[in-house]
């Protein structure tokens, strides 16, 4: 069974790189008759093109009108923007508000910013509160004004309540789509109660109990619906013992939670608790997705970033770390610069010393790695960071001798100096030793700073272990080889 899910989930991303493939194939092939068209000199032209393009309008659109909101939003990421704006103007208004929800946040400003305020009015209209909180800050403060107003009252303090919350937190992340049931009925009366519903929530795998006040009781699993006597009392068959959230959680605290105890959905409560909401694996998934991406993005200091945004658009947004790796890669020309005059001497000295710097970069890479997965899943506290550290050190001095060796050895049978291969396994060791230090310090400097300690930590890394692997083998040549 679980070989049959693979294979399907395989064939449905395959399926939306086809099809991305035939909306473009249908674009051109429309580019080429129309174009073939407009070329002819033939009576009535002007109605053959209405005609030829009213056709290809049609078998595009039945193209998209048979796709998934989400694959359209991945079709449109994959498209060039004059492209992009064909496909988009040609969907059915009523996904407009689904689709804007999918694409990434930089795809979603070309898609608003092609939109007029009553077609976003329209397309968030179609939207629940909690979705609508996920595109406001991309929306214009006219268009939230209008939303406002269009939406109940009871709907408008949800949308202020889910704004006013940092997007790490739970309270950003939760829906207000629930079944809440009271502990003294039966279950007979709940079935009645649910078969009335259109439709039960997404993610609903559990009922939650409240009293008159609103607070929580209990939680009422499907399952336990399902096969409990109908007779039975909501009471007798809830469970108390469930994991709920309060909404300022943090975010990961709660996606921990939520990989933890396999859960499927779980209610958000206030401090009277009192509840608010629900958190589903699916908002969780969502944030995860988003969260890596940023965090592969942060590694290399790029912001969300349109695949086919302007030249300029994407050259400003690579400045900034560019710029960080610029004054870095100077200083460490500087360390070089120092000892000109013992590279001058033993001209084997600048073959050898990148093999230094980048040895320890990469283990300092791994330490980083380590330290940031560690601290995701808070495995590491006051109680166990100085025997983390003194581990990684280890760590790092074992691989020293043992790597540094071998460097030493090859250093030795090429250039034909010992000295020079024990000044190698020296600068390996001690280069080593500061990754580690490095990979180590600078991630927890960086939450300390309530920063993410994947952004930001390998420029910090590299720039140490080349600067400080420079100075480390050039010094120790300098000392006892020139």
């Amino acid at each position: 069974m679980a070989e049959d899910r693979t294979d399907n989930r395989q064939k449905r991303v395959d399926s939306v790189q086809d099809t991305a493939a035939e909306v473009r194939a249908i674009l051109q092939k429309h580019q080429l008759v129309e174009g073939l068209v407009q070329k002819q000199d033939m009576p009535r032209q002007e109605l053959v093109e209405g005609l030829v393009h009213k056709q290809n309008i049609a078998e595009l659109k039945h193209k998209l009108d048979t796709l998934h909101p989400a694959d359209i939003a991945a079709i449109l990421e994959q498209l060039p923007l004059d492209e992009r704006m064909s496909v988009w103007n040609m969907v059915k208004a009523e996904l407009d508000g689904e689709i804007l929800l999918e694409v990434s946040d930089a795809v979603r400003e070309t898609l608003i910013a092609d939109m007029d305020p009553e077609e976003l009015v329209a397309a968030t209209g179609q939207l629940d509160t909690d979705e609508i909180a996920d595109l406001a800050p991309d929306l214009p403060d006219e268009v939230i004004a209008d939303v406002f107003r269009s939406l109940s009252v009871e709907e408008r303090e949800q949308l202020r309540a889910a704004l006013s919350y940092p997007e790490d937190t739970v309270g950003a992340l939760m829906d207000f789509e629930m079944v809440t049931v009271r502990e003294d009925v039966t279950l007979e009366v709940v079935l009645r109660y649910l078969r009335r519903m259109e439709e039960l929530p997404e993610n609903t795998d559990q009922l939650f109990v409240v009293d008159r006040h609103e607070s929580l009781r209990g939680v009422l699993p499907i399952s336990q619906l399902v096969v409990a006597a109908p007779e039975r009392l909501v009471s007798d068959v809830m469970t108390t013992d469930f994991v709920s959230f309060q909404p300022d959680n943090k975010a990961d605290d709660a996606a921990q939670a939520v990989e933890r105890y396999d859960l499927v959905s779980a209610p958000v409560v206030d401090v009277r608790n009192r509840i608010v909401g629900r958190v589903t694996v699916t908002d969780i998934v969502d944030y995860i997705r988003e969260d890596t991406e940023n965090e592969i993005l942060g590694k290399v200091g790029l912001r969300d970033e349109d695949l086919f945004s302007s030249v300029w658009k994407s050259a400003r947004n690579r400045w900034l770390w560019l710029a960080i790796n610029l004054c870095t890669a100077f200083f460490a020309s500087r360390v070089i610069g120092l000892f000109e005059g013992s590279i001058e001497k033993l001209v084997a000295l600048a073959a050898l010393m990148p093999i230094v710097a980048a040895i320890a970069g990469n283990s300092g890479n791994q330490t980083v790695a380590l330290i940031v997965r560690a601290l995701a899943f808070g495995e590491i506290n006051r109680a166990n960071a100085k025997r983390l550290l003194a581990k990684e050190l280890s760590v790092a001095f074992l691989n020293g001798l043992m790597w540094g060796g071998v460097a030493g050895a090859f250093a030795w049978l090429l250039y034909g100096s010992i000295g020079l291969g024990l000044v190698m396994v020296g600068a390996m060791m001690l280069n080593l030793l500061v990754g580690a230090a490095v990979g180590m310090f600078v991630p927890l400097m960086l939450q300390k700073m309530n920063r993410d300690p994947a952004i930001g930590s390998s420029v910090l890394l590299t720039f140490s272990t080349d600067s400080m692997g420079f100075l480390i083998f050039l010094g120790l040549a300098t000392l006892f080889l020139v």
